[in-house]
């Protein structure tokens, strides 16, 4: 993979710490399955979709779903404090075991009330993962490779999607077959503790974040941790590692010159930040009501409203979110090459499209017998999330979002991106199942509106990132780099060799006095040997 993975560590590190990723999205989604099985229903005695009071279920539906956003949101804005006050790596581990206890006590709950709760409990471990996750990925990867490796979030996001898919359909057939255990909906849910529970068993084995080693002084730390994630067999000598350590000691200098009081709210107090905090805000809010998660959660009742009976609602949604996995594969090998920016743009395009043509197939073949028109309308929603959400803009809308964020406020600012991210899910999750059922295919004329301004808004407001270091992004937003790695120029290539060369000379020297210091060790045990 070249330049896209330093080595097998580096990789190793990025994909483990994902296993947060796809506990995060099996357990915001698992509800899409949960109301398929008819045991859940029962367990909290609520009406059934095409019974009498159903309407109050759409709304109890809808309250799910907005408590495990709300406590997302919540969960994002402490996970900035943590993340930077006690680190990255012991931010995931809280989030963890937060996210465990949540779904302990969803997959328990005995009435609505107690899974009301569980869901904001769950959805606080939830928040404060999806923010920590890919901020720690973009802080141990490199520039060429960064792309790649913070896709793996996305990538293990969809195996979180297909995983909850597949268990949910599995266990429908135990109530398909005359049973009325609770099992086929508190096991699936139960599921999500289990890439949790391996995330915080293997946890203590991560290295920190090197670029909040230096934020707290542990230079040295911080300089072992990179030479060892970014190490390669074309370079032995860390000259890479070397470079990127120089620049980010600088910056973190600079950072603190011009910024010596950093507070809790110092993302919102320069132009700079300020335009930053709004840009992923509104990135990750609008690219939300694009309808991805609406489309992913309520694909039943949309396949049911299409017509579909029985087990094929269940199946067409376990095999719709199933689809995203390529995409987002496809996303990680290709997206340093062609750009964050562009492929948002493509994304969003494709998405207006699809979701125009679903509209009007809706609109026309909708309560008809009109067999054809109605299987397009599930083409197109297939469509929608493979392949232009998960190939073009799953991953890289956390890419991009982590990456634009300078090092002294990246927790505050993703905090920020992801909040605007579940304030949407607030409220499509909670209208989704209501308007679903109140005013059916109009409902997509709230998605199609924002998904066009949304085009306009990553035109104009989203500059490319691509290839650049995370402290050389810092002039997009137009504030000072203390040295340039991305495009520098000929001083600037200058004064990083001669970096290395003193960075070298130090380690070079510090080998030689260890073994000094072994060689008169052993000597001296030698001589008392000896006099024995």
């Amino acid at each position: 993979m070249g330049k896209l993975v330093p080595n097998a560590f580096n990789l190793f590190v990025v994909v483990f710490v994902a296993l947060g990723s796809a506990a995060c999205t099996y357990g915001t989604s698992v509800i899409g399955t949960t109301i398929g099985q008819p045991s859940f229903f029962k367990t909290l005695n609520l009406a059934e979709q095409g019974t009498p009071g159903y309407s109050r279920t759409s709304q109890y539906i809808g309250a799910f779903n907005g408590l495990n956003s709300a406590g997302s949101a919540i969960g994002a804005v402490i996970c900035s404090y943590a993340a930077d006050k006690w680190s990255r790596k012991h931010a995931i581990q809280g989030a963890a075991v937060i996210l465990i206890i949540g779904a302990a006590l969803c997959a328990g709950s005995v009435n609505v009330a107690m899974f009301l709760v569980a869901r904001f409990i769950n959805g606080l471990g939830i928040g404060a993962l999806v923010t920590a996750i890919p901020m720690y990925q973009a802080e141990v990867s490199t520039p060429e490779g960064r792309g790649f490796m913070v896709s793996m979030h996305g990538v293990m996001s969809a195996v979180g999607y297909g995983l909850q898919a597949w268990v949910g359909f599995g266990v429908y057939w135990i109530t398909a077959g005359g049973s009325t255990s609770s099992f086929p909906w508190r096991f699936p849910i139960a599921f999500q503790i289990a890439p949790a529970l391996g995330l915080l068993i293997g946890s203590p084995f991560l290295p920190y974040s090197p670029r909040w080693l230096m934020m707290k002084d542990r230079n040295d730390e911080a300089h072992e941790v990179l030479k060892r994630l970014h190490r390669t067999k074309a370079d032995p000598h860390d000259t890479l590692a070397r470079k990127e350590f120089y620049q980010m000691r600088k910056q973190v200098e600079l950072d603190r010159q011009l910024n010596p009081n950093n507070s809790k709210f110092e993302i919102f107090r320069t132009p700079a930040n300020r335009k930053r905090a709004m840009v992923g805000f509104f990135l990750l809010f609008n690219n939300m009501f694009s309808g991805a998660l609406v489309i992913a959660n309520y694909g039943i009742i949309l396949y049911t409203s299409l017509g579909m009976t029985g087990f094929m609602p269940l199946l067409l949604t376990t095999l719709m979110v199933s689809s995203t996995l390529p995409g987002n594969i496809l996303c990680a090998f290709i997206v340093d090459r062609f750009g964050r920016r562009k492929f948002m743009l493509i994304g969003l395009i494709g998405i207006l499209i699809d979701l125009i043509m679903e509209t009007a197939l809706e609109a026309s073949f909708l309560g008809t017998k009109n067999k054809i028109g109605q299987d397009f309308a599930v083409l197109f929603i297939f469509l929608f999330l493979t392949p232009f959400w998960s190939t073009f803009v799953d991953a890289p809308q956390f890419l991009y979002t982590s990456e634009i964020m300078p090092t002294h406020v990246r927790s505050q600012g993703i905090a920020v991106a992801v909040t605007g991210f579940y304030f949407a899910q607030i409220i499509l999750l909670i209208a989704g199942p209501i308007a679903l059922n109140n005013i059916g295919w109009k409902f997509f004329f709230v998605l199609i509106i924002p998904t066009f301004f949304n085009i306009l808004f990553v035109f104009f407001m989203c500059p490319e990132t691509k290839g650049r270091s995370l402290e050389d992004i810092n002039a997009l937003f137009g504030e000072a780099v203390a040295v340039h790695y991305y495009n520098a120029n000929e001083e600037e290539q200058r004064e990083l060799e001669k970096a290395v060369e003193i960075d070298e000379a130090d380690d070079t020297g510090k080998r030689a006095s260890i073994d000094e210091e072994k060689g008169a060790t052993n000597a001296h045990q030698e001589v008392g040997s000896t006099q024995v």
